[in-house]
This record gives C-alpha cells, structure tokens and sequence, in this order.
C-alpha cells in the first residue's frame, strides 16, 4: 500500500515537508505521542539538538516495536519553545528524515511545554 504524497503547485512549499499525505485504506496507523528529550532512565538531555536527537531517538523505537520506520511517518507536529530553535531543529529531523517523500509537517512555537527545561516535543503520525 503506497502512501501518496500531494504538493500542488498552486500551494506555496517552503521546507522540506508534503502539504497532504494521503493513507490508503487498509493501511495500518500509528499515533505516537508528543516525544520530549529525556532517555529511557528518564534523564532530560541538555540543550536543543540533544533534545531533539532524543526525541527522535524515542520516535524511532516506538515505531520500531510497530515494525515501522521513519520512511512509514506521513504527519509531524512539533512543538519548539523558542524559535531560535527551528535551525537546530531542522538539522536535526534531517538526520532522520533525510529523503523524499518527506511527511506533512507542522511547527509551532509555545510558550512552555510539561516542564520547563524541556525545549522541543514531537508528534508523528505513520502509516504501513
């Protein structure tokens, strides 16, 4: 089952993301909670791009224990306290998410998440 990935021309695309990413019926879908920098012990990680690689990191797993994998996430919600932030984001995501098709993706700048030294919370959506 192909996912397919819709990037009108008639629709601005300023990143590297799809504008829609449409699932095909029968697929299987995987919602994996908002992911935040802290390790399996439960340790905060220091700094934007440790969080971000732990974030990412704890994604891979779960969709590691679904039998996916980051070419499966169609949808990305990230959540980013300071907009100083989205470079070292993206530099980040594109160590895991390094290739077309890439997934719909939205950014958000908050003014705090569930702590406050954490910097960074990711949401993902994939599909198989």
């Amino acid at each position: 089952m192909a996912i397919t990935y819709h990037n009108p021309k008639s629709v601005s695309l300023a990143g590297k993301y799809s504008l829609g990413a449409e699932v095909p019926q029968g697929a299987r879908v995987l919602f994996v909670s908002g992911q935040v920098g802290v390790d399996s012990r439960g340790k905060l990680q220091a700094g934007i791009e440790k969080q971000c690689t732990q974030a990412w990191k704890n994604i891979g797993q779960v969709l590691k224990s679904a039998g996916m994998g980051f070419r499966d996430i169609v949808k990305v919600n990230v959540f980013l306290t300071d907009s100083r932030f989205i470079e070292p984001y993206r530099a980040t995501r594109a160590a895991f998410i390094a290739a077309e098709p890439y997934p719909a993706s939205t950014l958000l700048i908050v003014q705090g998440l569930a702590d406050p030294g954490m910097l960074v919370e990711i949401e993902a959506v994939a599909a198989k």
